[in-house]
């Protein structure tokens, strides 16, 4: 999940400032697909391919008692023992996640939805955004496209069978880029009160001299949900 969320750094940057404050405050998780009870924590294994020999790792994510009010939003905070803080937020029926770039890739900012967990399967969501890639010298137009590919399904995932599971599909592409210089194919499987139990993440992109290949499988081992 690590590198699945530098990619989209790279992919998905949305030049702005947003200004951030924390407070105390734990909204209450009820039925939904991200649980935000303090305390909470969900250890995941990742397996890197990108390379010449496949990398393992482990890291766990730990819900806290905080927010963060970003631009107006809301985010609940969730540390990460391989990452820092990330900060997840649910609007009604979406669900949102807010980050930054690393400093050596300019430390902007961006905001993606990647769950409507109301939709019917078949039902499709666009994101575009201009995004600024170091080394090229103009914004590039690119559209992030989530499906709901299946919905109410049961995933087995490390030997643990789960259940209302939404499957979300999801692909980048750009106007300016041609398909067959960017090819995506990313699953992600969300469980209801469990949140992301599975990702699988394949980008290759060729382009103007820039090229980045991302291979990487994560799964949930287990979770301690208060």
């Amino acid at each position: 999940m690590k590198t699945k969320y530098l990619l989209f750094f790279i992919c998905v940057l949305i030049i702005s400032a947003c200004k951030k404050t924390e407070k105390n405050n734990t909204p209450a998780s009820g039925d939904t697909y991200l649980n935000t009870t303090s305390g909470s924590t969900w250890n995941y294994h990742e397996t890197n391919s990108s390379g010449p020999s496949p990398i393992n790792s482990d890291y766990t994510l730990t819900s806290t008692s905080r927010d963060s009010s970003i631009s107006g939003r809301s985010y609940h905070i969730f540390t990460n023992t391989a990452a820092g803080n990330q900060y997840f937020n649910i609007s009604g029926n979406d669900y949102y996640q807010f980050d930054s770039l690393p400093a050596q890739l300019g430390a902007s900012v961006f905001e993606r939805l990647y769950l409507k967990d109301n939709a019917a399967a078949g039902i499709n969501w666009n994101q575009t955004l201009n995004v600024t890639i170091s080394g090229i010298p103009f914004p590039i137009p690119v559209t992030i496209t989530n499906t709901i590919t299946e919905k109410g399904i049961s995933r087995m995932v490390n030997g643990t069978n789960y259940s209302d599971v939404i499957h979300v599909s999801t692909s980048i592409s750009s106007s300016l880029i041609p398909s067959a210089s960017l090819v995506t194919s990313i699953d992600s499987y969300y469980a209801k009160k469990y949140g992301l139990i599975e990702n699988t993440s394949l980008i290759q992109l060729n382009y103007l001299g820039l090229i980045l290949n991302v291979n990487t499988e994560t799964k949930l081992l287990s979770a301690n949900l208060k």
